[in-house]
């Protein structure tokens, strides 16, 4: 009994570890990525290279928003599976060691290389990677452009970690580690790096290729930190050409709802027409593929190259109000991840769902959707109310306060929101 008690603490406790951990560390990171965000813009200009545009960097940054909210949610979930094979079915017991996390490193890389392979050949698997392909610019603001749901779909790979017996926090870090690692790997800014380098690590020069959609770049380099994965198993491409970036089928939206759930749509659709071996054959089958369908080999040599990138008009107006909008959602964002561990299971759920709501709007105003002018206004109503709710119940001395600002905020809001709409009635409303 005693030693049930003692392995649920220690259960309870590094997960709550890892959490903080993460969340501290992303936290700290948020301002970091900015900042050379706005470095790569400077430099980018200085270069004479056309690397951002506003509307697709808040896409952009409006799904990596989403990916935090929703991983925040769910990690809990994925670290407890990780902490119960660890625990109960761990081979060994590894100690915590310089080498055994360089090992852990290499094993989780190796994972990594194969998840992110099969996360191109694997039906099921694209369907939420796409996500992380779909802009048609190549920037940092791309590196924060991340799925929804893949590590909800992909986590599974990579439990013969804990059950090798790693602990769960060198496999926590040895993540974040990889992840942050490959922001910087996102820009066109940096041509080539050392020899050396460019053969052990994956750096700009190939990871632009793997984000392009000329015929020999496709599904190529899928390496995360080393690139030496794709040199033994046939996936290395060096970069011999200017690259055409997004996905063979351009997405054609901002919207973060969309761009996270469109593929699977599109699979579902396929498959009302198919037997039951055939979905499940569809759900493993490369992308592109068809029943009786030509090869996708020949498919990909017949990728448009030239298209016309989107880049719908959108008034000033809209632009400057989406863009403000956008700022005040990614400090709600923050402010959500800062105190999640202090709010109740409903107010996680409910302030996770209001983000991604006025997520979804900012993205429709960008696009000028007809839907988002009367949605915006409730929206914004709904925002202050449950901002003066959540205050007048756990943060009572600051309600006034709050109420105030919220009052003065809605009342701009609306006004320069309305005059925008105004001026632009006839060609937004009756087009």
């Amino acid at each position: 009994m005693a030693n049930n008690c003692i392995s649920r603490w220690f259960l309870l406790s590094l997960e709550e570890n890892i959490k903080s951990m993460s969340n501290a560390i992303m936290l700290i990171a948020i301002p970091i990525f900015f900042m050379l965000i706005f470095v790569e813009y400077l430099v980018a200009k200085r270069q004479h290279k056309e690397v951002y545009r506003l509307n697709d960097t808040i896409a952009n940054l409006n799904i990596g928003i989403g990916n935090q909210v929703i991983s925040v949610l769910t990690k809990g979930l994925i670290f407890g599976i990780i902490y119960w094979i660890y625990e109960h079915w761990a081979i060994w017991n590894i100690p915590v060691n310089v080498l055994s996390v360089f090992i852990c490193f290499l094993l989780f890389d190796f994972i990594y290389y194969w998840a992110h392979r099969w996360g191109h050949k694997v039906n099921f698997f694209w369907g939420a990677h796409v996500v992380h392909h779909q802009s048609e610019e190549y920037n940092l603001s791309v590196a924060l452009r991340q799925p929804w749901f893949h590590h909800l779909i992909s986590f599974f790979l990579f439990l013969p970690l804990p059950l090798l017996g790693f602990n769960p926090l060198v496999i926590g870090g040895v993540s974040l580690f990889v992840t942050l690692y490959q922001f910087w790997i996102h820009t066109r800014t940096i041509k080539y790096m050392p020899r050396i380098i460019e053969f052990l690590f994956n750096t700009p020069a190939h990871h632009r290729v793997h984000h392009a959609i000329n015929p020999d770049y496709i599904d190529k380099n899928h390496g995360a930190v080393l690139i030496i994965w794709d040199r033994i198993f046939g996936t290395f491409q060096a970069e011999k050409e200017e690259e055409v970036y997004g996905i063979t089928t351009a997405l054609e939206t901002f919207s973060p709802v969309l761009a996270n759930t469109h593929y699977y749509t599109d699979l579902w659709k396929m498959m009302k027409d198919l037997n039951w071996k055939q979905r499940i054959k569809l759900l493993f089958a490369p992308p592109g593929w068809q029943e009786g369908g030509r090869p996708v080999e020949e498919l990909i040599k017949e990728v448009e190259l030239d298209r016309a990138k989107y880049n719908p008009e959108v008034p000033l107006g809209f632009k400057a109000y989406a863009a403000l909008q956008f700022v005040l959602i990614l400090w709600g964002s923050v402010a959500y991840l800062s105190n999640f561990e202090n709010l109740s299971l409903a107010h996680q759920v409910y302030f996770a769902a209001l983000i991604i709501l006025s997520l979804a709007i900012c993205s429709g105003i960008l696009e000028s959707k007809k839907w988002v002018y009367f949605a915006e206004y409730s929206r914004l109503l709904l925002v202050g109310v449950s901002l003066n709710a959540l205050y007048y119940f756990k943060y009572l001395d600051w309600f006034l306060v709050v109420l105030v600002a919220s009052g003065i905020g809605l009342v701009l809001f609306y006004t320069w929101f309305s005059i925008s709409l105004g001026k632009n009635y006839r060609e937004l409303l009756l087009r």
